[in-house]
């Protein structure tokens, strides 16, 4: 099929079946901001903690987020601009650290990259290749008019693109769309100026377009992420157009909103009526996009569309090296989301931040190292399954359950850090008796499924943190 640039022929496009069935990814933020690897870190708190505790603006000033450097350093008082005076000097320029970058990232072995992101069950890659801070990690064609060589000379999206791939894994390419601090000096701190940043010049909106277009010819890519809307003087149903042709099998989240200054209003006029209406910060324009993709969120029950659950493993996607230890997710954690978030039809996009050197600290190898030996056994529980009802669920003991179902199977999928006993589920999704297996373990089970009660003894030699029961 070939699609033509229209509204009508864009939003037609499907979900494609391997990304239904792949259910986790790597998501990946480095940059300019993994030099300085700092943001602000307080007991632990998420971005969504820190906005519910003041609103989205003046939380800036706290931002969690590394990749979000620039902005905060932007913000007087703000503790990034205190820690970079302290650390670098109050002359020194964030566009500096391209020259350190450039040297750090040579160390960077895409392969190593690869090859963990494989082990971690992983069946797709995320690679942010342009962040707010406009930096490109790939020798684009068309040059940043403000900043001399303001992008890697290394073709870093390229070789990590033929890495993943020779991995078997499928590898997508995220680009901010609509942010470009290079572009636009004044910091995000208040509704107007949020607003400023989505109204960029005609100028902006051809590098834009023409950046992500080359993306799409160069790189093939199988997810195209774009960040925070793209520039309302592009074509969107063209670009998108082109991209489903070069790329059939691709998928494009849902941030893709187009914003206009309406006729006879200020831009600090149309700020305050779209935080009245608690539009200001809406992503999608409920149009575009083949998936949703919540941040840092718990959701509930199954949404409208294919979605994807996206979040860093601590509270930052950028590296921050003054983050808690305590912040990270463990092994446990990242296993119970990733059950969680396919019972609920959802994939999870799990971010790793490397150092500048390319880095990655153990503490974020480690969950995705134990997802992936637990994935090795229990896989069979996640890909290519869809949801059922209920999809929750607890035992007599107390412990979390969620259900996936591939055919006639059905997987009741307990956390337990150490299973033992007798067990009984209530309200399964299966009405009559089955027979009954336990992932990765040759004993029989002795149990029952009947009436929407599943009972049985658990055997000697299952282990945690989670076990499945297969039920046929």
């Amino acid at each position: 099929m070939k699609y033509q640039p229209t509204r009508e022929s864009v939003t037609s496009h499907p979900v494609p079946q391997w990304y239904n069935d792949a259910k986790f990814g790597i998501f990946i933020h480095w940059g300019l901001f993994s030099v300085p690897g700092y943001a602000y870190s307080e007991k632990g708190k998420s971005i969504r903690d820190i906005h519910s505790e003041t609103d989205e603006f003046k939380g800036q000033k706290y931002n969690p987020y590394a990749e979000w450097y620039l902005n905060s350093l932007r913000i007087e008082g703000s503790p990034t601009q205190d820690y970079h005076r302290k650390n670098y000097g109050a002359n020194f320029s964030y566009f500096d650290f391209k020259n350190i970058f450039a040297k750090e990232s040579c160390n960077m072995d895409p392969r190593k990259w690869a090859a963990l992101f494989r082990k971690s069950g992983a069946k797709y890659v995320v690679m942010v290749t342009k962040h707010h801070d406009g930096y490109c990690l790939w020798p684009s064609r068309f040059k940043n008019p403000y900043i001399e060589k303001y992008q890697s000379e290394r073709d870093l999206v390229g070789e990590l693109t033929d890495a993943v791939r020779g991995e078997g894994l499928k590898m997508g390419l995220y680009y901010s769309g609509i942010f470009d601090w290079s572009f636009k000096k004044n910091p995000m701190n208040s509704a107007a100026r949020w607003l400023d940043h989505y109204l960029p010049s005609d100028q902006y909106a051809e590098y834009a377009f023409h950046q992500t277009e080359e993306l799409i010819e160069r790189y093939h890519p199988s997810v195209l992420w774009n960040d925070m809307g793209f520039p309302p003087q592009c074509d969107l149903d063209r670009l998108l157009a082109d991209y489903y042709n070069a790329v059939p099998e691709g998928v494009t989240n849902e941030r893709w909103i187009q914003r206009h200054l309406p006729k006879g209003i200020s831009l600090e006029e149309y700020a305050d009526m779209l935080v009245k209406q608690g539009e200001i910060t809406r992503l999608d324009d409920g149009i575009h996009g083949d998936f949703l993709d919540p941040e840092y969120v718990d959701v509930n029950g199954i949404p409208s569309k294919k979605w994807e659950q996206t979040r860093g493993i601590g509270m930052s996607f950028g590296y921050n090296r003054f983050e808690n230890p305590e912040n990270f997710l463990k092994g446990k954690d990242l296993i119970f989301m990733l059950a969680d978030t396919v019972s609920k039809n959802g994939n999870l996009l799990i971010n790793v931040g490397p150092m500048a050197d390319g880095t990655i600290q153990e503490a974020q190898i480690q969950p995705l190292l134990e997802t992936g030996e637990w994935l090795s056994v229990n896989g069979e529980a996640i890909y290519g399954t869809t949801w059922c009802t209920p999809q929750t669920g607890r035992t007599n003991t107390g412990r979390e359950v969620r259900y996936t179902r591939k055919g006639e199977c059905v997987y009741a999928i307990v956390m337990d850090d150490h299973p033992s006993g007798e067990i009984c589920i209530h309200d399964i999704p299966v009405p009559v008796g089955r027979k009954l297996s336990i992932l990765g373990c040759q004993t029989l089970i002795e149990g029952k499924a009947e009436a929407s009660v599943l009972k049985f003894r658990i055997p000697d030699g299952v282990k945690g943190p989670a076990y499945v029961v297969k039920i046929e």
